[in-house]
This record gives C-alpha cells, sequence and structure tokens, in this order.
C-alpha cells in the first residue's frame, strides 16, 4: 500500500515506559493574560495566511473568491506542500506579535522549506513581498499576483529559496536548519533566531547534532535561538518519529540534550498558550544572557525549547474520498488532487478556501484589516521579511598582509603552518567578524598556530567556557557547515579546514548553499556575502597512515560541477602560494573557494614576488626545472597539487641527467579554473594564452592530484586534446609509504619520466632512437624501488629531497638529494 492505514486522525503516541515523575522536568506555566483583541488579531493573520497559501497550491484564477469556483479557476499542475503551511503560519504570527511586544531583532529560520506557501503568505500580508517585489503589491491586483503566479515559471517556486525575503537557509534538504540558526546568531549579542524544526527532518543526522549546537554559544558575546519542533506527526506516507513518542520520551530527550522543554499543544487556546511558551523562552535567554554579560556565567545553561503539537493540515479537508486528510499523511502535499477534473473535489476546495471568511479579513481594496496589522512590527525594519542580517549586511574583513608571513624561497615550510600564522591575524584584526568551523583536526592538520591568541568556543567544557573562543570544532561536518552558512549568510566570513576525504560528507549541503547564492545574485535587492573557504588538506597523498578510508579527494568534483560565477578550485603548490591564495580568499565575495594542499614540510619554490605573479595568472612555467627556462619543448610536464608537481619537479631534474636530448618544459597550475575551455570560466585562459603556456601542438602530462575525469572535462573543448595525457588518483591505496602512494595510483616520478620520454619521443628523433633503453631502466628502476619498500616498510632515504637545478636558488639541491640508499642498492630516487 502507497501508505500506512490509521484508525483516526491525529493519532497520540502510546505511552512510554519512562517513569512519570520524569515530567516534573517539563517547564509548567500559568497562561499569560493575553489581550482579547490581540487573540483575535492572531487568529485573524493565520486565517488570512492559511487561506492565501490553500490558494496558492489550487488556484489560477478568482483568487478572492468573487464567484463560485470552476475548472478553469484551478492550476493545470498542482504544486505545494499544505500539510505544514498553518503550523508556520501560526509561528509566524506569534513571532510578530513577540517582536512587537519586546522591540526584537528576530529573524525567522524555517526547516519545513517546503512550507513556502505559508511563509510567502505571511510576507505579503506584513507588506514584505510589495516591499521588494512591486507585483505583489498590497492589494487585489498584488494579492491575485500572489497567488496565481505560485509554482509556476516567473512566479515563486514551491520551495523557500533567495528570492524569498527574510530567508537565509535554502528550503529543499532537509536537516540543517538548528545549524544554520546558530551560526547566524553568533558574534550578534541582539539577535535571536526562531527556528522551527518539522518533525520529518528531526529524524535527519545532522539535526540530531545540531541540537549540541546550543554548547558553543557563549552568551555574553553572541545572540539565542528559540528552537520550535513542529510535531504534526507525518512524513509524507507514514507517522514521523517524533510523532510515535509521548510526552515524557520528548522531555527526558531533550532534557539530556541542554534544554528546558515547554510543551505547546492546547488546540482549543493554542494562541495563548504558544504566546505564554515564547514570551517564557524569550525570558530565560535573558536571564542566561545577563548573567554572561554580568560576568556571572551559568555553566551548562538549560535553554529553552518549545514542542508544538498540532495537526497535520490544521483547518484543512477532515476528509477526502473517504480518506483521512486534516491529522494525516494525506495533508502533506495537496489534499485535493482532483480538483482541476473531479467535482466533488472542486466543491470541497470551496467549502474549504470559503471557511476562512477570507471577506472578513481584507478591505475593499484588497489590503488586510487594521487588525491584523495591530501585531506585526511597526517599524519596517523589524519585519520578518525586512531583517538587515538577512539580507544587506556585509562586513568586509580586514585582511592582514600576506607578504610579511612569506618564507624564503628555497627552504622547506608546510604550507599548513604557513596559513595558519596569516589566519590568527586575521582573527585578531576581525575580532567579531571571522570564525573557523572545523571537525576536530585543526592540530592534526598543523593549523595549529590559529590558537595563538584564541581558544575554542566550546561552552560545556569547563578549560574554555566563557573564554570567546573564535575557533569552533564539533565533528560533525554537516553542523560545521550549518555554522559557515549561518554565519556568511549573515554578513561575516567563515572557514572550514577539514581532512580532505571527508569534506564530501557536505557535499550536497555546499551544493543547496550554492543553488541559494545562485538565486541571491540573480535578485537586486541582496547584498554580496563572504565567499565561503574550504580549506582540504590531510590529502591522500600523506594519508599512507591511514590507510585506504582517508584517501579521496571526490570534493574538488563537488565544486566543479557548480556554476562557474561560483565555482574556484585552487591547488597552490608551496607556502607562499597557499598564502596568496587564502588572502585571496578571505578578501573575495560571492564563491564557494576549495584550497588544497599539504600539511607536511615541502619546497617553498617561489618567493612572494614569483608567487604573487603565479596566483594572479593561475599557471606559469617553472623555468628553473624547465630545458633552457622552457623554450621550445618536445613536451610540456604540468604538476598540479603540491605532491604531484613535486614529482614533476624531481623527474624534470633525473631526466637532464639519463635523457639529455629531451627537451622539458615545466608548467604548475594553481587556478584549476583556468584550464576550462575560454569563455566557460571567468578565469578561463583564452585560446592563445592556453597556447602560449602548453604550446600549440606538443605533448602535455598532467600529473594530477584529483580525478582525471575533472581535468578531461574542464579541457573539453581546448583544441588538439590528442596529445594530452593525464595521471591522477587511481583509487589506489593503503596503509604504506607515501612514494609508495606515488607508486600505486601512477603519478610518481618515474611515471612522469615515462610520460615524458613517449611524448618527447614524437618531436625529437634522438629521444626516439633511446626510447626502449631509456624506458627499460627507468621500470627497472620503479620495480627496485617498490621492492625496497616492501623490504623495509620505508622509502628509500633522500626521495623527497629537492634535486639539483644549476643557475637557481636549488643549485645545491638537498643535503641528502641523491644519496643514501641509490648508491649502496643500486637505484636512484632524485
Amino acid at each position: 500500500m502507497p501508505g500506512e492505514v490509521i484508525d483516526g486522525p491525529n493519532p497520540k503516541a502510546l505511552p512510554s515506559l519512562i517513569p512519570d515523575n520524569v515530567m516534573e522536568l517539563a517547564v509548567k506555566l500559568d497562561k499569560l493574560d493575553v489581550p482579547e483583541k490581540d487573540l483575535k488579531s492572531l487568529e485573524e493573520f493565520r486565517r488570512a495566511s492559511n487561506y492565501i497559501a490553500a490558494a496558492m497550491i489550487f488556484l489560477a484564477d478568482n483568487a478572492s473568491l468573487d464567484r463560485d469556483l470552476t475548472f478553469d479557476d484551478i492550476k493545470p499542475r498542482l504544486l505545494g506542500h499544505w500539510g505544514t503551511c498553518p503550523g508556520l503560519t501560526l509561528v509566524y504570527a506569534h513571532l510578530n506579535y513577540l517582536t512587537r511586544k519586546n522591540d526584537l531583532d528576530l529573524i525567522y529560520v524555517v526547516g519545513p522549506g517546503h512550507g513556502a506557501p505559508a511563509i510567502l503568505a505571511s510576507l505579503w500580508l506584513e507588506g514584505s513581498l510589495a516591499r521588494f517585489y512591486p507585483q505583489y503589491s498590497m492589494d487585489k491586483q498584488g494579492l491575485s499576483n500572489l497567488i496565481t503566479r505560485f509554482s509556476t515559471p516567473g512566479g515563486f517556486p514551491s520551495h523557500i529559496n533567495a528570492e524569498t525575503p527574510g530567508a537565509i537557509h535554502e528550503g529543499g534538504e532537509l536537516g540543517y536548519a538548528l545549524s544554520v540558526a546558530f551560526g547566524a546568531v553568533m558574534d550578534k549579542p541582539d539577535l535571536v533566531v526562531a527556528c522551527i524544526v518539522g518533525d520529518g527532518e528531526a529524524e535527519s543526522g545532522p539535526t540530531a547534532t545540531a541540537w549540541h549546537a546550543a554548547k558553543y554559544i557563549d552568551p555574553a558575546e553572541s545572540g539565542a535561538v528559540i528552537p520550535i519542533v513542529h510535531v504534526n506527526g507525518f512524513k509524507i506516507s507514514e507517522r514521523t518519529i517524533y510523532g510515535c513518542m509521548d510526552d515524557k520520551e520528548m522531555v527526558a530527550l531533550f532534557t539530556g540534550y541542554g534544554y528546558q522543554c515547554r510543551f505547546v499543544e492546547d488546540l482549543e487556546d493554542i494562541d495563548r498558550d504558544l504566546a505564554t511558551g515564547m514570551q517564557w523562552a524569550l525570558d530565560e535567554i535573558r536571564k542566561i544572557q545577563k548573567a554572561a554579560r554580568s560576568c556571572k556565567p551559568i555553566m551548562k545553561p538549560r535553554w529553552p525549547v518549545l514542542i508544538l503539537r498540532t495537526p497535520k493540515g490544521w483547518s484543512g479537508p477532515k476528509k477526502v474520498d473517504g480518506e483521512f486528510v486534516e491529522g494525516s499523511f494525506h495533508a502533506h502535499q495537496v489534499p485535493l488532487t482532483a480538483a482541476k477534473t473531479n467535482k466533488d473535489h472542486l466543491a470541497d476546495l470551496q467549502k474549504w478556501l470559503l471557511s476562512y471568511k477570507a471577506y472578513e479579513l481584507f478591505t475593499e481594496k484588497g489590503n488586510v484589516i487594521e487588525s491584523i496589522k495591530s501585531i506585526i512590527p511597526f517599524e519596517e525594519h523589524n519585519k520578518l521579511g525586512q531583517r538587515a542580517e538577512t539580507y544587506k549586511v556585509h562586513e568586509i574583513l580586514n585582511v592582514p598582509d600576506w607578504k610579511k608571513f612569506g618564507v624564503e624561497k628555497g627552504t622547506e615550510e608546510s604550507c599548513m603552518k604557513a596559513i595558519g600564522k596569516l589566519i590568527d591575524k586575521s582573527l585578531v584584526d576581525n575580532p567579531k567578524s571571522l570564525r573557523i568551523f572545523s571537525p576536530d583536526e585543526l592540530v592534526s592538520n598543523k593549523l595549529d598556530a590559529v590558537f595563538d591568541h584564541t581558544g575554542r568556543d566550546f561552552q560545556w567544557d569547563e578549560f574554555s567556557h566563557a573564554k570567546g573562543g573564535r575557533v569552533i570544532e564539533i565533528l560533525s561536518e554537516h553542523t560545521c557547515q550549518g555554522f559557515l552558512q549561518g554565519y556568511t549568510l549573515t554578513g561575516r566570513t567563515g572557514i572550514f579546514p577539514s581532512y580532505e576525504s571527508f569534506l564530501g560528507i557536505i557535499h550536497t549541503m555546499m551544493v543547496q548553499y550554492s543553488k541559494f547564492n545562485k538565486m541571491a545574485r540573480e535578485t537586486d535587492w541582496r547584498s554580496d556575502i563572504s565567499s565561503i573557504n574550504y580549506i582540504e588538506t590531510s590529502t591522500w597523498t600523506r594519508q599512507e597512515h591511514n590507510g585506504f578510508s582517508h584517501q579521496n579527494p571526490s570534493f574538488i568534483g563537488a565544486v566543479l560541477n557548480l556554476k562557474p560565477t561560483a565555482a574556484r578550485v585552487y591547488l597552490p603548490p608551496d607556502a607562499n602560494t597557499f598564502l596568496s591564495t587564502t588572502a585571496h580568499c578571505l578578501r573575495s565575495v560571492n564563491y564557494v573557494n576549495l584550497m588544497v594542499g599539504s600539511k607536511q614540510p615541502q619546497p617553498v619554490f617561489l618567493s612572494v614576488d614569483e608567487a604573487e605573479k603565479h596566483c594572479q595568472a593561475g599557471a606559469s612555467i617553472w623555468k628553473f626545472c624547465s630545458t633552457d627556462d622552457g623554450l621550445n619543448p618536445d613536451v610540456v610536464l604540468v604538476g598540479i597539487g603540491s605532491e604531484l608537481t613535486f614529482e614533476v619537479v624531481v623527474a624534470a631534474a633525473i631526466l637532464r641527467r639519463i635523457c639529455p636530448a629531451l627537451r622539458v618544459r615545466v608548467v604548475n597550475v594553481t587556478d584549476l579554473m583556468i584550464l576550462e575551455a575560454a569563455t566557460l570560466h571567468p578565469h578561463s585562459l583564452t585560446d592563445d594564452e592556453f597556447s602560449s603556456l602548453f604550446t600549440a601542438d606538443r605533448p602535455i602530462h598532467f600529473n594530477y592530484h584529483g580525478y582525471s575525469n575533472e581535468i578531461r572535462g574542464l579541457l573539453f573543448g581546448r583544441y588538439g586534446l590528442d596529445r594530452v595525457t593525464i595521471a591522477s588518483y587511481k583509487e589506489e591505496g593503503s596503509t604504506t609509504t607515501p612514494f609508495d602512494m606515488m607508486l600505486r595510483n601512477s603519478v610518481s616520478r618515474y611515471d612522469v619520466i615515462e610520460a615524458a620520454i613517449k611524448g618527447g619521443a614524437k618531436f625529437n628523433k634522438k629521444v626516439e632512437l633511446d626510447m626502449t633503453t631509456v624506458l627499460g631502466e627507468v621500470r627497472h628502476q620503479a620495480t627496485k624501488v617498490r621492492a625496497y619498500i616492501m623490504a623495509t616498510g620505508k622509502d628509500p632515504e633522500g626521495t623527497f629531497e629537492v634535486p639539483k637545478f644549476e643557475g637557481t636558488v636549488f643549485e645545491k639541491g638537498s643535503a641528502k638529494a641523491g644519496e643514501g640508499a641509490s648508491k649502496k642498492d643500486g637505484f636512484f630516487v632524485n
């Protein structure tokens, strides 16, 4: 059967075996004495909003019901989700009321983004739609436009998105509303975010962890979240977990999470009940904040949470075709699916819409009545759809001069250690607008310099409690991403460092965010926002100690699939280029920046000035390791990624010795997007620029950090691709040695040498003449090295030493280059 069969609407959860006295932990309050006129206004707001929301799903004409409905009045495609709407409008009405009574700075984050009709209807009632979209004016025509154009080409879509005023959360994929809400209040001490979490969304893993987000809020410096768990009991075709939990189970759960729990479920007096709950929640927040801001912070404060129980599809049809609708999963989407063709459904729709008595709620010209306006915040900037935090408060970051942190060319430095110092200074210079959100990996990733002037903001730990740290470490990548999104979309800047292999966990979150940002750029009223910045390290090339599970560069491809206006992928080859790239990304706006690099010490190939020029161009010829500065090459060797580039550089040095006739040009690409065919990306090289780097006709061999199909996709459309070969990560790995990882994936210096000789032989007869002999020796060397690694469990001495290049800063190479195992064991690694 398509859905479960229930014996009545709105079934209650069966009693649990938890002792009854656990209910002593639930908050019990006498209801507030809400004035009757306010109760009437709240009820009218809900009726008006529910009428508009329901009409939006169905009506293509006759939006005000000036006559009986006909089939022609019904949209050809019925799109929308009704079931969650009555709960969303109920909360919206009361957030208006709470804001007006308390002069609050408040925004509304909506987890059930499929309930867009409710939010759009409420935005129309408060005048925010008309503020940003004149076609939705506060009159009959404006309302008709809203209703008839919803979920049609050119109208609002069926889910909340960046076109929705007041929204900072894409309403498609469920699970992230709560972490976004907590990210939004960080460093905004006066801001309150009301976040409604549906009981369907509550079943997601990201939401389950996000309940711990309150433990990362320092009430002395940040605002607070009022979480509202909307338990309407059903998903698309089944009951929800929370819907089957009784009050004792819910109290036990949320008490364990660290919250005080109050139930709002008196359907006969719901407005007074919810008004009481919301005012209590705000008062509890103020107590916690006052203590913290009076230098008397509460250890492990119990933040408020509201459990709102209302029927799914409340106020909609009770039964349709013999099936329960209100209070069942049948209300989830479109309750009257055949209203376009079935006269009974059409009659039920008219009866339903008329039940709201819309004629009582709108003036003759179509505006809302004054009674409804009386609970809406009077000041425009206080209306939920016009809060500046949600669309126009970008705080430009003060980015330090990265050159002051530059490293001497010819030395070695970890890219992560270098940028750690830059980020530390950035945190000092931007004490309220820059944060780091990371799994528990910063020290492992050698970014511990960020702790030189700050700490971790974990309020449940007595060693970091009330100390205002700028770093949040929590092992949930989903929660880190939610924090990052909420923080960024309310005007600030965040950095998300991670092990390379586990960034893919938030792939779809990142995609949802980029969709939101794409639509935001297409509005004329949302300002720029800081880019979101990922630092991907502990890469597969040096995760040989953790093994195959930790070897996965697939997040690169996830970013490459974004729109060209958003996607930016950088693989800086050394510390100075990584410093330059980090500073650029922190200054940038509206992008998804991915920076990939090594945490291990690496040669510093470029000076500060060279690194700046290299990053500005996105790629350059590395003359120091090319033949005759790269003039007239037989083959072009391209390194992308620090370790992969190192293998190219070593290969170029060995080739000078074993195949002196071969003319090699070495190119490093740091900005992956320059490779894309001309005009397809803002960073794309023109065809002439591409030829100047890679020649017009010579073989090109790419030694690439990610997957080969990514390079093929970028190069598609370029001329002469038959001359291109690509070596890359190919899903070979284990717990082994760093160089064995290169060998297993055919990206080692020996593999580069072989590709170079094969390519060069096509244009150089001297190389062709000796190709078979030289390749035989190279393959023999690779076999000997593999045998050495298997026998000793380590890489040969000198494997990662910089080779000699006469007339350059690398003239002497490294002290151990070419020595050690290569002499006594009969092979060379350098």
